[in-house]
C-alpha cells in the first residue's frame, strides 16, 4: 500500500467554516409549545353546532388545519376533525369556500 505525502491531505471539511465555539455561543430562539385550547378550557366533547368554533381551525379553502399549525392535542384533533366533517355533511359548514367553487 502506497503511503500519502503531504500534498495528498485530506482537505479541510468544505461548506460552513464556523468553529465549534462558535456554535457554543448561537443563541437558539426556542419557539414556545402551543397548547390545546380545548385542554386548557377542559372541554370533554367538541360540538358540531359550535360554527364560530370550527371556522377557527379551517382554512381559506376550507381545510382543516392540522395538529402541528393549530396546537392541539390528538385527543381533541380526532373530535376536531369529526365535528367538522358532521358539520360540512349536515351543511353548517360548507366543503370549500366561495372562491374556489
Amino acid at each position: 500500500m502506497r503511503e500519502r505525502s503531504s500534498e495528498y491531505s485530506r482537505s479541510p471539511r468544505r461548506g460552513n467554516s464556523r468553529d465549534k465555539k462558535d456554535f457554543k455561543t448561537m443563541e437558539f430562539h426556542k419557539r414556545r409549545k402551543r397548547v390545546c385550547r380545548f385542554c386548557e378550557d377542559k372541554v370533554s366533547h367538541i360540538s358540531y353546532h359550535n360554527e364560530r368554533l370550527l371556522r377557527r381551525f379551517i382554512n381559506e379553502r376550507g381545510k382543516i388545519v392540522p395538529r402541528r399549525i393549530s396546537g392541539n392535542c390528538a385527543f381533541h384533533q380526532r373530535g376536531l376533525t369529526i365535528a367538522v366533517k358532521r358539520a360540512r355533511h349536515l351543511a353548517v359548514l360548507p366543503y370549500t369556500s366561495e372562491i374556489y367553487r
